[in-house]
C-alpha cells in the first residue's frame, strides 16, 4: 500500500497547485474523524439522507422491480449508519438479498459487520475490503441483479470529467437492468452549505490535518501541524466547495522513507477536497452522459438532498 500511494501524494505536492487526493482522507483515523463530522448539527447531509432511507425504503424497493434474490453492493460503506434503515426494512419484509459492503478501511468494515450481526442477525452479509472495481469485476459475472449504493454525496468529490469517468466505470461493471442508487447534495442557500463544511468546532480542520499526520505516521514525513491551517470556500455559481490546507510560513518537509523534500511558500495552498452540489436537471444530464437512465429521485422533506435511482 505504501509503495503505491507515496509517489501519488508526493507528485501532487510537487506541482504548481499542490493537492492531495481526498481518497487519502480515509485511513482508520480519518474514518473515525469523519464519523464525528457526520454527527455535527450543521452537517445536514447525514440527516437528510438518513430521512430518505428511513422513510422511503418501501418506495425504493418498489422502484427496483427486481426479482429475488438480488445483491445490494455498497461502495464505500463506512459505518453503515444511513444504510441500516434500508437494510432493516428489507430484512423485516423477508426480502431475499445479499448485502456486500465494500470499503478501503478494514477497521470500518469490521465495526460495521459486528454491529449488523448484532442488530440484524438475519442479514446475509458478504463484506469486502479493497478497490471497488476489482470487486465489482468479480461480481459482474453473477446472474442475479445488483443494486449498487454510492451514497453520502461521494460523487460530489469528483470534478465533472472525473465523475463521468467514474460513473462510466460503474456502468462497465454492471449488467443490463442493474440499478445504481446514488446520493447527490443539492444546491441550496450558500450559508447552509458553508456552515456544513467550515464548522466552528474545528472538526473538519482536524479531518484535513489528519492527512499530514498520516504522512508522518506512514511515510516518516515531518509535517508540523501548527504550521498549517484550514480553509474552505463555497461558490454557488458552479456549486463547488473547495477545501485547502494553508502553509503558514516558508518551510520544507522531509519524507525520510523516500529521501524526498517538499518546499512550501508562506500562504501556499494544498487543495484537499472538492464537494460539488448539483441541480436535479444536472443530475439527469450526468446520468444520460454516462449511459444510465434516471428512474426516480428520492428527496428529503427540505429538498436538500436526493438519492437518485439510475438503471443501466
Amino acid at each position: 500500500m505504501k509503495t503505491t500511494i507515496i509517489p501519488e501524494i508526493v507528485q501532487g505536492l510537487k506541482v504548481e497547485q499542490k493537492y492531495i487526493s481526498s481518497k487519502f482522507f480515509y485511513d482508520d483515523a480519518g474514518s473515525r474523524i469523519f464519523q464525528e463530522i457526520m454527527q455535527m448539527q450543521d452537517y445536514y447531509l447525514t440527516d437528510s439522507e438518513f430521512e430518505i432511507l428511513s422513510l422511503q425504503a418501501e418506495k425504493i424497493h418498489c422502484a427496483l422491480q427486481f426479482s429475488e434474490p438480488f445483491n445490494i453492493i455498497e461502495l464505500g460503506a463506512g459505518d453503515g449508519f444511513k444504510t441500516f434503515k434500508l437494510l432493516e426494512y428489507f430484512v423485516s419484509k423477508n426480502i431475499h438479498f445479499n448485502y456486500v459492503p465494500i470499503d478501503i478501511s478494514q477497521e470500518a468494515i469490521s465495526m460495521l459487520c459486528k454491529k449488523l450481526k448484532e442488530r440484524l442477525p438475519g442479514l446475509h452479509i458478504q463484506p469486502q475490503v479493497g478497490d471497488y472495481f476489482e470487486i465489482l469485476k468479480g461480481m459482474s459475472t453473477e446472474t442475479i441483479p445488483n443494486l449498487l449504493l454510492f451514497l453520502g454525496s461521494n460523487i460530489g468529490n469528483y470534478l465533472r470529467a472525473d465523475a463521468a469517468d467514474l460513473l462510466r466505470l460503474f456502468n462497465d461493471n454492471m449488467n443490463v437492468g442493474d440499478k445504481l442508487l446514488i446520493g447527490f447534495d443539492l444546491k441550496k442557500n450558500p450559508l447552509t452549505i458553508q456552515k456544513a463544511y467550515f464548522d466552528s468546532h474545528g472538526v473538519t480542520k482536524r479531518f484535513n490535518l489528519n492527512l499530514l499526520l498520516r504522512m508522518n505516521r506512514e511515510f516518516d514525513a515531518d509535517f508540523k501541524l501548527d504550521d498549517f491551517d484550514f480553509y474552505c470556500h463555497y461558490n454557488p455559481s458552479n456549486g463547488q466547495v473547495k477545501s485547502y490546507l494553508v502553509s503558514l510560513k516558508v518551510q520544507t518537509v522531509y519524507f525520510k522513507s523516500i529521501n524526498e523534500r517538499i518546499t512550501f511558500q508562506q500562504n501556499e495552498l494544498i487543495w484537499t477536497e472538492l464537494s460539488k452540489k448539483y441541480s436535479v436537471s444536472g443530475i439527469e444530464t450526468l446520468a444520460k452522459l454516462t449511459g444510465f437512465k434516471t428512474n426516480q429521485h428520492f428527496l428529503d422533506c427540505k429538498h436538500y438532498f436526493t438519492d437518485s435511482l439510475w438503471e443501466k
